[in-house]
């Protein structure tokens, strides 16, 4: 957003966020198979969402090679047994590096989709409190 000065984003919300189109990560192989979403289905979607290899390494697909000076505060969520974690985690990693205010939780013992299951998982409610947080406070500025 910050290259198109019509669109301001104040916030930047990710819930266990592809931000590598590479997938070489070691969350990607230790959590490939067994908790909800496989590496596998990751492939799928890579192959459905670009045209050739090069497009996984373009910073509009992965925006963790893009530079990130200037880029809105962020709260990110990851998942322990998720396979996306550590992209997650290094794209916070990265925002921080920039410069960037972020609020980063990993719920070590939760898996990709946890989110949306506050029914079923209390600590879902936890994060969906931190993510609405978040929000209210970027709105509210």
């Amino acid at each position: 957003s910050r290259d198109h000065e019509h669109v301001e984003v104040i916030q930047q919300a990710l819930l266990y966020p592809v931000t590598d189109g590479t997938c070489d990560r070691p969350s990607m192989t230790d959590n490939a198979e067994g908790y909800m979403l496989t590496r596998t289905a990751m492939d799928w979607f890579h192959e459905h969402y670009t045209v050739t290899v090069e497009d996984l390494s373009d910073p509009r697909y992965s925006p963790i090679l893009a530079d990130l000076a200037g880029a809105p505060p962020a709260v990110v969520v990851t998942a322990g047994f998720d396979p996306l974690r550590d992209q997650g985690n290094a794209y916070a990693a990265k925002l921080v590096e920039a410069g960037v205010d972020v609020d980063l939780v990993e719920y070590e013992g939760m898996f990709h989709g946890f989110f949306s299951m506050d029914a079923a998982i209390d600590v879902a409610s936890e994060a969906q409190d931190q993510v609405a947080s978040a929000l209210k406070d970027a709105f509210a500025r």
